[in-house]
């Protein structure tokens, strides 16, 4: 498909994610590697406090792009942590987007992490928690590390209407992008830690 430069950030562009519509569209596009990661992150932080200084993993980060957005739009500290993407790739992103002194690439799965306890203000994992959530263990595992009172907040693939055995057509493979949210979407959790 052939668009024009403008007509492909009127696409990108959205009043319901102020935040997010300001990143440069070209780099959402080269770095992206599923939904609009940034708006589906400032969806999520509309449920958590967070503030300057306060320590994040994002779990799952793929190509960093949520974490990159956490340090600017928030002022927090983020380990970026993804088990697929390479560690010096997220770096090299990281440095372009000039939050080297707050944002710090990770390449681990959970259960490898060797962070304090209770060293995380707060914990995120955006479109990817469902991804490497195949150990029952895994959401103990990241637990140990956020404080008390801290933040958990994840965004997941739902399906947001049951369907009557048939998979309807504009569920298949071809035909997803025209589903527009009637069957397929995201839900989001927030939750704190209890001390």
């Amino acid at each position: 498909m052939d668009i024009s430069q403008e007509q492909f950030e009127k696409m990108l562009g959205n009043e319901r994610f102020p935040r997010s519509a300001k990143y440069d569209p070209q780099w959402l596009a080269e770095n992206e590697s599923g939904p609009n990661v940034l708006r589906l992150t400032e969806w999520l932080c509309e449920r958590m406090d967070l503030r300057p200084g306060m320590r994040v993993l994002d779990m799952g980060c793929a190509q960093a792009m949520s974490s990159i957005f956490l340090a600017k739009e928030f002022g927090v500290q983020v380990w970026a942590n993804d088990p697929w993407v390479s560690a010096s790739e997220n770096w090299r992103r990281i440095r372009e987007a000039g939050v080297d002194d707050s944002v710090f690439p990770v390449h681990a799965e959970p259960h490898a992490l060797l962070y304090a306890n209770g060293f995380f203000d707060a914990i995120v994992s955006v479109d990817r928690f469902h991804c490497f959530q195949t150990d029952d263990q895994n959401l103990d595992c990241l637990l140990q590390f956020l404080k008390s009172n801290g933040w958990i907040g994840l965004v997941m693939p739902a399906v947001l209407h049951e369907t009557d055995g048939k998979v309807p057509e504009h569920l298949t493979i071809p035909a997803l992008v025209a589903d527009q949210g009637q069957h397929l979407g995201f839900v989001r959790t927030v939750a704190r830690r209890k001390s």
